[in-house]
């Protein structure tokens, strides 16, 4: 498949390089010099300009891209991307970070396919999305990650915390949310953690019994 990513910075870089050894065809699209330079480094196909402006999008081959990612840190530039490429016939994956509030993302959902929370998901939601798969499975993306569920008890300090401002050890991320006796989804940015509720977590093998012990309040 071919995709065309802009923004290469920490979401897009780690999107593209799992892209590129899947064997996928992508051309970044990145307004800075110096992310030019290092995309094009590691042997990525880059055009340096404005993701929001159609002339750089067509210039990266829009009209012949199975779908965009538009994964800079400017809600403005990812929402036009995604605008030029719908009219293009591209699949649009929008990038929203996680402190927007719910009116953000139904101000832009029904004009995209897939709106993504990097900060929750980071590249495995963004790839995942690109592809058009199921945002649960996430095993093939990383051998360097272990995924685990952990349910939330009364005397953790998370609860009444947003799911958003969980700080877990390791650099660890919560990317999936639920409560009790409920099925497990992607968090929107205001969901609040309550006790008995699971969450599912991506962290480095060596690292999930500290995450655990954290999510639990016994750290």
């Amino acid at each position: 498949m071919k995709f065309v990513i802009v923004g290469y910075g920490r979401v897009g870089t780690r999107t593209a390089r799992i892209l590129q050894s899947e064997g996928h065809d992508l051309v970044i699209v990145e307004s800075e010099r110096e992310k030019v330079e290092r995309a094009r480094d590691e042997g990525f196909t880059v055009v340096h300009g404005d993701g929001s402006e159609e002339s750089v999008l067509q210039e990266a081959s829009i009209g012949s891209a199975d779908a965009i990612g538009a994964l800079a840190g400017d809600l403005n530039t990812n929402f036009s991307a995604c605008m030029i490429a719908k009219e293009h016939g591209c699949r649009t994956i929008l990038r929203i970070d996680a402190d927007y509030r719910e009116e953000i993302y139904d101000k832009y959902a029904a004009d995209v396919d897939e709106i993504i929370y990097p900060e929750r998901l980071g590249a495995a939601g963004a790839k995942t999305a690109l592809l058009g798969g199921d945002f649960n499975v996430l095993a093939d993306l990383t051998e360097q990650l272990s995924i685990a569920s952990v349910q939330v008890p009364e005397g953790s300090p998370f609860v009444g915390k947003r799911v958003v401002e969980v700080e877990l050890p390791g650099d660890a991320h919560i990317y999936a949310h639920g409560r009790h006796h409920e099925p497990m989804t992607i968090p929107l940015p205001q969901t609040e953690i309550e006790a008995g509720d699971s969450v599912a977590v991506m962290a480095a093998p060596e690292g999930l019994d500290a995450v655990r012990s954290s999510l639990r309040g016994e750290a």
